[in-house]
Parts: C-alpha cells; structure tokens; sequence
C-alpha cells in the first residue's frame, strides 16, 4: 500500500480547488494535489491511503477536487476508488464523511 502524508508530501498548508484560484494554488489546490500526487499513485499503486493528519482546515473545494475529480477528471470508477482509496484524518474525523459526500456526488454528476 502506498501511504501519501499529505502535510509533508504535498503541501503543508492544501487550499483552493484550481491553480489558478489565487497567488500559491498553483502549489496547494486540490488539482495539483489530484493530478500530480493521488492519481498518479492510483494508477501505480494496487492500493493508496490518504493521510490528512496535520492540517484541521481543509475547504470543501479542496476536498470536492482532489477526490471527487478522481471521477469527473481522472476517469476512475466508484468501484476502483471504493477497492483502491482509503484515507484517514487522526484528529478531524469529520472530514471523512466531506470526501465520501465529494465522491459520492461526483459519481452522480457523472451517470447522469
């Protein structure tokens, strides 16, 4: 299993959905974090679990794009992500449910 430490193989501080949302997302967006870290370990690994432990302020928009656009983007399937993904926060366990809700939805948005 491949294990991603989000703070400290990505960015330490995640924030926006694009690039382009404001000065540094080019480094701390949910695209960034989705096209240049998760998918690419999706598609290399048999298994990937996303640690967020580190940082308590991920925004929706950050969440809904990295994970939910492993669907609309990256072309997985719920099934691929739901035998593949896991991802874990030891503090905020609250988020968990924000990134199932993302992927959730994204599957709708995506057979519909």
């Amino acid at each position: 299993m491949k294990t991603i430490i989000v703070v400290k193989d990505f960015h330490k501080e995640p924030y926006g959905r694009y690039r382009s949302d404001a000065e540094g997302c080019e480094r701390s967006s949910g695209q960034t974090f989705r096209e240049e870290v998760l998918a690419p370990a999706l598609r290399e690994n048999e298994s990937v679990l996303v640690d967020l432990t580190g940082y308590n302020r991920y925004g929706r928009s950050f969440l809904d794009e990295a994970f939910g656009g492993l669907i609309r983007e990256e072309g997985f399937t719920g099934a691929e992500l739901s035998s593949k993904l896991k991802y874990i926060h030891r503090d905020v366990k609250s988020i968990i449910p924000v990134i199932d809700e993302r992927i959730d939805a994204a599957i709708r948005d995506t057979s519909s």
